[in-house]
């Protein structure tokens, strides 16, 4: 019997902007259930990545695949409707929604999960929106707005979370609760793609890692394999 097909599928991926390129044949597959992490320097194209898979940019070669549909050509809506979402990069957080508004806006249950991320169990996930449900979205601290982030995006349902840089600006207090969310939407079985520095804390949350140099990938593979190697840290990973 055949392996089923990852739930996100990049062959041979290629994009960039005019006539720079930035991408040279990624190949990235997650499971159904799997979290992965997109490691790399900054400028290595982590982001152009992420913005090729949420159709924010069109790639120039290979092939995008989710949830069994080609989206290479597809436009951000659409992919979005596939079941597809992003937790950017600063938030982006309405000043002038509450975050209980947030949460109900974007609600959307179309792709028939059985376990539905629904208001409540985003809440519980993050007790804190609860108890502020009633503030606009400017009266959040930094790490609440980050919290409604992933709220917000959990609220459409999506078959695959990508988190760019979660805890970036984050206090250490908070960072480590959002760390903690992470490991809860983990449990549950979301799948989830990761963009983040804090290397070890990913080492202890994603199944597998990809390691980015220049556009191309230099090396993937599981947490003990990243965990044993710290030559991969130092070349790859630190400033």
């Amino acid at each position: 019997m055949s392996a089923p097909e990852p739930l996100l599928n990049c062959q041979a991926l290629e994009a960039g902007y005019g006539v720079s390129q930035v991408l040279f044949g990624i190949d990235l597959q997650i499971a159904a259930g799997e979290v992965v992490s997109l490691l790399g320097r900054n400028g290595m194209g982590k982001s152009t990545t992420i913005k090729a898979l949420v159709g924010a940019l069109r790639p120039t070669a290979g092939g995008i695949r989710f949830a069994g549909e080609a989206t290479g050509r597809l436009k951000t809506d659409a992919i979005a409707r596939l079941g597809l979402a992003i937790v950017p990069e600063g938030r982006h957080v309405f000043p002038n929604l509450t975050v209980r508004e947030h949460l109900v806006a974007f609600a959307d249950h179309r792709n028939g999960l059985r376990d539905a991320w629904d208001l409540e169990r985003i809440y519980a996930v993050f007790p804190r929106l609860k108890e502020r449900q009633n503030n606009l979205g400017n009266q959040l601290s930094g790490g609440e707005q980050q919290m409604l982030a992933i709220g917000r995006a959990l609220s459409t349902n999506p078959r695959l979370l990508i988190l760019d840089e979660a805890t970036e600006g984050l206090a250490p207090v908070i960072r480590e609760e959002i760390w903690r969310c992470l490991a809860t939407l983990k449990a549950a079985g979301q799948t989830i793609l990761v963009v983040d520095k804090y290397v070890h804390r990913l080492v202890d949350l994603a199944d597998r890692h990809v390691i980015l140099e220049r556009g191309r990938v230099v090396w993937q593979g599981d947490s003990a394999a990243l965990n044993a190697d710290r030559s991969l840290w130092a070349r790859y990973l630190t400033v």
